[in-house]
């Protein structure tokens, strides 16, 4: 007889397909006494609560008050994070003091903010030609230099637009109207 014959020998590795390991059935058992031990708390614990209810009333709603008060607390304070949006913090314009074009919300390197020659006048232009996006110095290229000559005021807020002077490049010595928060 070989060893792959031989498969009831206690020192043999293969099971049979429907033989199930000793300690199954003590899982099982011991499983199903747990489930029956927590029945038993639970019940324990509610006869006590409902005991409680009788005997003290004052108690057991002070207790049902306390419990909800805790919840309240728990799901009002915990709730959310205390961070803040980043706002746009407009900085004191200075009259003379050197600035650098930046466009607020422009996160493109090659983004051009736009000149006019009237402050106010930003959403009055139609720069659909591509002649009017090149030449006269009208969208110049980030980064780029730049005096403040004057500002003005509109919407209630102060120096909204200012009036700006290049100092390099191109279009170096020529003037236009751009919005304050194109400016660092």
């Amino acid at each position: 007889m070989s060893i792959d014959e031989n498969t009831n020998e206690p020192g043999s590795s293969n099971q049979s397909e429907g033989a199930q390991p000793e300690h199954a059935g003590h899982t099982a058992e011991a499983i199903g006494a747990s489930v029956d031990s927590a029945k038993n708390a639970a019940g324990n614990l509610l006869t006590t609560v409902l005991e409680l209810k009788d005997s003290n009333p004052k108690v057991f709603y002070g207790g049902i008050g306390a419990v909800v008060l805790v919840l309240i607390l728990i799901f009002s304070l915990g709730g959310g994070s205390n961070a803040k949006l980043a706002v746009h913090q407009a900085k004191a314009i200075v009259i003379g003091q050197t600035y650098v074009l930046k466009g607020a919300n422009a996160y493109d390197p090659h983004s051009t903010i736009r000149l006019v020659s009237v402050p106010g006048s930003m959403a009055a232009y139609d720069d659909t030609e591509v002649d009017d996006r090149e030449g006269g110095c009208k969208h110049i290229q980030e980064g780029t230099p730049v005096k403040v000559t004057q500002s003005q005021d509109a919407y209630g807020k102060k120096d909204v637009f200012v009036e700006v002077e290049m100092t390099a490049g191109d279009c170096q010595g020529k003037r236009g109207w751009a919005l304050a928060i194109n400016l660092q």
